[in-house]
């Protein structure tokens, strides 16, 4: 599991286009994400078809995993999705997490991820508050008016409310549907909301943020209770198979977010369990007890040598421990049982980097190819590859990674500057000098501004010489 800045700056832009009131940009800039293959790989095992009944197409819905110990979810433009760990933490089984992304993504599909309907219901009542309240102090009636005035946030903010308790009736019925026909219960989603009733009569500042953006009332519960019980499926039950990947999850993001003493007290050594197994190996590296971790883990390895995670696990803490050499190994192995996976290939390339072996750089450098084509949005691939190619001497490529390492953050002034240097030191009409000029050209920058920069450089040249 690694903290790595891809998609950041989809967070922020998320944040900044109003997702809800109560994640404001100062807060997501604190945030981090989680990227973790094998995480991210059961998530979307399970709602993948939730999706497809929804009539979405889940290559198109980013599925964010948020570092934030607050119970919290949420769902904006771009059709994108964000969960946090501690909600995450919070659920009891699968069902319950399926029911809250069913939930998200019935905001997607009903496009309530604007938030601007909200506003408005809450600025329109606000407006005619303050409006009345102007009214009457104009009429002689000045306590009156000022009692109008005064309340006009409160008549906003009870637009607003009602607007969004709307919403998200109508993202229950929606979430619920689609679980149905993708032939899972509901169920998860009303327990998940029982769970948290209490939050109902909890003041605004002792409610979890989730349900400050999402209001939860006994009517709403009630609502969709009935309608999942009618359904078919409802009696349909998590399987032990995801039973045990709901426990993995915890475990795992418990082990490398929790202290390691923690994570040990948590998971005694008297739990023989994979989950409890795999915590303890990760709380031991994330403790400094190296050898005890890799032990550990060469266990678990043993236990099952076609699981990808464990030789991931290996290479990890072998890499951080400043032994590349031989994590090289073990990334290898991981990308070898599971090619597709574009984070475990950017870990076997930092890998292949830091041995300082030049023999080493070309096989870094198409393992980082291929997690850009898969993600390239990445920017830590972008930078590693940048890294790469400068090792090798071709300064060209190493400016244009450079150059989509920034586009990739959204700095788009950084990326113009490394696409020009990259554009001028690359074969003019390759792939990658095309590439640097879309680069340059999506900053704004037209043809004729380029001819223009050439004709300079041209001019220049004869006095350079």
């Amino acid at each position: 599991m690694r903290w790595l800045p891809r998609s950041a700056s989809r967070l922020l832009a998320a944040t900044a286009a109003g997702l809800c009131a109560l994640l404001v940009a100062g807060q997501a800039a604190a945030q981090s994400l989680i990227r973790d293959t094998e995480v991210e790989g059961i998530i979307r095992e399970w709602a993948d078809p939730v999706f497809v009944s929804m009539g979405l197409n889940p290559s198109d819905v980013e599925v964010l995993l948020v570092n934030d110990g607050d119970l919290n979810a949420f769902a904006t433009r771009g059709r994108i999705m964000g969960v946090n760990t501690g909600l995450i933490l919070r659920t009891k089984n699968p069902g319950e997490l399926l029911g809250v992304m069913a939930h998200e993504a019935g905001h997607i599909k009903n496009r309530h991820t604007l938030r601007d309907g909200a506003q408005n219901a809450g600025r329109q009542p606000m407006i005619m508050s303050m409006a009345l309240g102007a009214l009457a102090i104009a009429a002689g009636a000045p306590d009156a008016g000022a009692m109008l005035i005064g309340s006009s946030g409160y008549f906003g903010t009870l637009g607003a409310l009602h607007y969004m308790q709307s919403q998200e009736g109508e993202a229950d019925l929606t979430g619920a549907r689609a679980l149905e026909g993708a032939g899972l219960s509901g169920k998860g989603l009303v327990d998940f909301f029982e769970n948290f009733r209490a939050q109902e009569v909890f003041s605004d500042d002792r409610r979890y943020p989730y349900f400050r953006s999402h209001p939860l009332s006994s009517q709403r519960i009630e609502s969709i209770r009935r309608y999942v019980q009618e359904q078919p499926h409802y009696g349909v039950r998590d399987t032990p198979e995801r039973m045990a990947q709901h426990a993995l999850i915890l475990a795992k993001i418990h082990a490398f977010m929790d202290p390691p003493a923690t994570t040990l007290r948590s998971y005694p050594s008297s739990d023989t369990s994979l989950p409890g197994r795999y915590a303890r190996a990760i709380a031991w590296y994330r403790g400094g007890q190296t050898e005890q971790a890799l032990t550990a883990v060469d266990a678990l390895i043993a236990g099952d040598p076609t699981n990808p995670y464990f030789a991931e696990l290996k290479g990890q803490i072998l890499f951080e421990e400043g032994r590349p050499v031989e994590a090289v190994v073990a990334h290898r192995e991981a990308v070898r049982l599971m090619p597709q996976a574009p984070l475990l290939r950017i870990n076997l390339a930092h890998a292949l980097i830091e041995t300082n072996d030049k023999a080493n750089l070309d096989e870094a450098v198409s393992n980082l190819k291929y997690a850009t084509v898969a993600e390239n949005d990445n920017t830590m691939a972008w930078r590693l590859l940048s890294q790469a190619y400068a090792s090798e001497g071709k300064e060209g490529e190493a400016r244009l990674a450079s150059a989509e390492y920034y586009f990739a953050a959204g700095q788009e002034d950084q990326a113009t500057q490394f696409a020009l240097r990259a554009r001028s030191m690359l074969d003019p009409g390759s792939i990658e000098w095309r590439r640097a000029v879309d680069i340059v050209l999506a900053s704004g920058a037209t043809p004729e501004d380029l001819q223009d920069l050439d004709r300079r450089d041209a001019a220049r040249r004869p006095t350079l010489n």
